[in-house]
């Protein structure tokens, strides 16, 4: 059984925007799934889907949330800024996926609540999509004996077909994750999300400016962490920034492939 550890904090005077989180216990390289930041068109609309599909709601500074078990999902929209240019079909995170207990109860629940379900592949019973609005792909799939009724399941890259290999060891290699499979696909894993590694069937973008602007991943001693990352060639898109208030503090980079990453030391959970 996964062992919950709900960390509660907040950094609401950084301007990217971080904030209150549940996330699971870090691994040996100090790194656990930390959030979804969306390019949202709607915050109250989002925020009522992703409630009714099991989330809290709660407000972090300027900052709409929903968390659930293994993600904080930040909607958000900065004034002035452009609409997403697009959902995640397409983008290098081709989709998100959650983890229910009963995926034809919770397909039943949501439809009653308006959630924008989409029937499993070929029949499925055991899966199930659901495609907000502004195209966030998500897929919900089946786990009778999990703990909790919804949580944070995996992200799913697609890359070239002579990358899979290379991104696996990138994820493994930077942030600690497990090298293993997820089916038939390369995968590796992180406390709060299983990272999942296929191929691409076109060319793919960033995720920087779509509906899924880039993920977040909680990091412990990040100052330290980051110097490791320059001094592995990796380049920060915005650098070590501390908040002295709150002790907390951020990064920003990108990965080989176009996948825009937040980084966040958030102190003193709970």
């Amino acid at each position: 059984m996964r062992k919950l550890c709900s960390a509660l904090w907040v950094m609401s005077l950084l301007a990217s925007g971080t904030a209150w989180a549940q996330a699971f216990p870090a691994n040996e390289a100090g790194v656990t799934m930390g959030h979804w930041h969306l390019n949202t068109r709607d915050v109250e609309a989002n925020k009522r889907m992703f409630v009714a599909m099991g989330g809290t709601a709660i407000k972090a500074g300027n900052f709409e949330v929903v968390r659930f078990p293994g993600v904080a999902v930040y909607l958000h929209l900065a004034q002035g800024a452009p609409p997403p240019a697009g959902g995640t079909v397409g983008t290098v995170v081709n989709h998100v996926g959650f983890l229910v207990q009963d995926v034809q109860e919770s397909v039943a629940r949501w439809k009653a609540a308006s959630v924008p379900v989409l029937a499993g592949n070929n029949g499925r019973t055991d899966q199930a999509f659901v495609v907000t609005p502004d195209e966030l792909r998500i897929e919900i799939l089946e786990d009778k004996n999990q703990t909790f009724p919804i949580q944070h399941h995996h992200i799913h890259f697609n890359v070239p077909e002579s990358s899979i290999d290379e991104i696996q060891a990138w994820y493994s290699k930077i942030f600690g994750a497990k090298p293993g499979m997820r089916g038939q696909n390369k995968a590796a894993d992180l406390p709060g999300a299983n990272l999942t590694f296929s191929v691409a069937a076109t060319p793919t973008v960033t995720t920087k400016g779509r509906v899924l602007d880039h993920i977040g991943f909680d990091v412990n001693g990040l100052e330290a962490f980051c110097k490791k990352l320059e001094a592995a060639g990796i380049t920060l898109d915005r650098p070590y920034t501390k908040n002295p208030q709150t002790g907390g503090a951020l990064a920003f980079i990108h990965d080989p492939w176009g996948t825009y990453i937040e980084l966040n030391e958030r102190p003193n959970p709970l």
